[in-house]
């Protein structure tokens, strides 16, 4: 009853435009809610083609060397006179008086940074704690793909499960490092054998060396390598690229896939989407909206048209001519950086634009942002990396086969406050079928993990404890 008043309370306080704006789209809805579900009905498919592909210089080879065996990140005096030189030899300008990050990385605060760098900054150091973990290469479709694989220190009477956690970009397996030891640790009798492995075209993984090379190509190189290591079932958790890559690795393999956890999720378009859009500011319930997801979504233009448009000049530039911007980025560690880390200020939170620091370091040690920065650095990987967006968007992402079919694999979404876009769970929904946890998260952007290791940990662990009905 109370929600009836409410309806009819809200419904009387429009204007008559807004009243006959809402009747014609509950109409249309009704409309639409039939034909979703015929068309829902008609389209059966459960599953992707896992496909095949060879991706090293050359042809392709008859039989591949299936072994796995130990690496280690290394480095070299040489290498570090190397990037000093580069640092010294930058050209700074002057940035606008009073513009914060609005332009891009302040100058300003790049010269800190730099000399942080340049001075302080103790690459070898970083190196021997990247190391402090077990990593790993094999063959796969012609690459060297690398990979880190964690084991929980003593099992005991704790149930291990496999995980499979996929970074995205600018980030790499480091944004991991802080969440790893909370992911090993037993909560309520679970752990996890973490394994993290690095999308081929980044860090230490080999870049591809044919045109072609997508998300659907990484999925099945990463299902591969699972196979490899002995596991017939396990849990996958993405976030950017990570999350379509997961993704597509539940529709290829989903009896393979028991849970996929991702802390970004894109919605479809569609005729529900459009007329929650309408409706959701006003009658948020009839729409499956929470007040949160209001809060989140509306003003839906500048939240999300506005927004978006300010924070995607990389991708239209890295999905046409990824290599002409690269050339510049290979070549000046200094250029990398601000290009690299000016993510990590805007994605991390929006209002760090109007900061003269970006407000980078009250999230983020320097140490943290530029170990990052160095493993693009020395592995040359930044072109390759830009080249993915490029591969993902020869043609509209729309069209795929993968972006046709839903995924039924037991789903946890967790959504943070301060992702790049909102997905609420009645949009989520119509791709993802099966959804067994969506969560409000408290705190966090773009970058889960390394920002906030503990509230994502505790996330998959009770995502992957209703899975296992524990």
């Amino acid at each position: 009853m109370q929600r009836l008043q409410l309806l009819k309370d809200t419904f009387f306080g429009l204007d008559v435009v807004q009243q006959q704006l809402l009747i014609g789209s509950a109409v249309a809805l009704a409309a639409g809610g039939i034909l979703a579900y015929v068309l829902q009905r008609r389209n059966k498919a459960r599953s992707i083609p896992l496909g095949e592909g060879w991706w090293g210089a050359g042809e392709k080879i008859l039989s591949e060397d299936h072994t796995i065996y130990p690496f280690s990140v290394k480095t070299s005096d040489e290498e570090i006179k190397d990037l000093h030189r580069r640092i010294d030899s930058f050209r700074f300008s002057d940035p606008l008086e009073d513009c914060g990050f609005n332009y891009g990385f302040n100058s300003t605060y790049l010269k800190k940074v730099v000399s942080y760098w340049r001075n302080e900054f103790d690459w070898k150091k970083q190196v021997a704690m990247l190391n402090k973990y077990s990593h790993f290469k094999t063959k796969i479709e012609g690459l060297d793909v690398h990979f880190i694989h964690v084991r929980p220190a003593v099992r005991g009477d704790r149930k291990v499960l496999p995980l499979m956690l996929v970074h995205g970009w600018p980030g790499s397996f480091y944004e991991f490092y802080k969440i790893l030891p909370l992911l090993t640790q037993s909560q309520d009798g679970v752990a996890f054998e973490v394994i993290i492995p690095s999308i081929p075209g980044y860090g230490f993984s080999e870049a591809p060396h044919k045109q072609g090379f997508d998300s659907l190509a990484v999925a099945r190189i990463f299902l591969t390598l699972m196979e490899r290591l002995g596991f017939s079932q396990f849990y996958v958790q993405g976030g950017d690229w990570g999350s379509l890559i997961t993704t597509n690795m539940a529709q290829m393999k989903p009896d393979c896939v028991k849970g996929l956890h991702l802390n970004m999720c894109m919605s479809t378009r569609g005729f529900k989407v459009l007329l929650s859009m309408i409706i959701g500011p006003y009658l948020p319930f009839l729409v499956g909206f929470s007040r949160e997801d209001v809060r989140r979504l509306f003003p839906y233009f500048e939240k999300n048209v506005w927004e978006i448009l300010r924070e995607s000049g990389y991708l239209h530039i890295q999905a046409t001519k990824p290599d002409t911007a690269g050339c510049g980025l290979n070549d000046s560690p200094v250029g990398l950086a601000a290009y690299i880390l000016e993510k990590f200020s805007t994605w991390t939170k929006k209002t760090n634009r109007d900061l003269v620091d970006g407000g980078l370091e009250r999230k983020f040690s320097l140490d943290d942002l530029l170990t990052n920065v160095m493993i693009y650095w020395t592995t040359g990987s930044i072109v390759s990396s830009m080249r993915f967006y490029k591969e993902n968007f020869k043609t509209n992402p729309e069209n795929r086969i993968d972006a046709k079919t839903g995924i039924f694999v037991p789903t946890g979404l967790a959504a943070f406050p301060q992702e790049l876009m909102h997905c609420p769970k009645s949009w989520a929904q119509i791709r993802y079928r099966n959804i067994y946890s969506y969560t409000f998260m408290p705190a966090g952007g773009h970058f889960a993990a390394f920002e906030e290791p503990r509230l994502l940990a505790d996330d998959i662990f009770q995502f992957v404890k209703k899975v296992e009905k524990l």
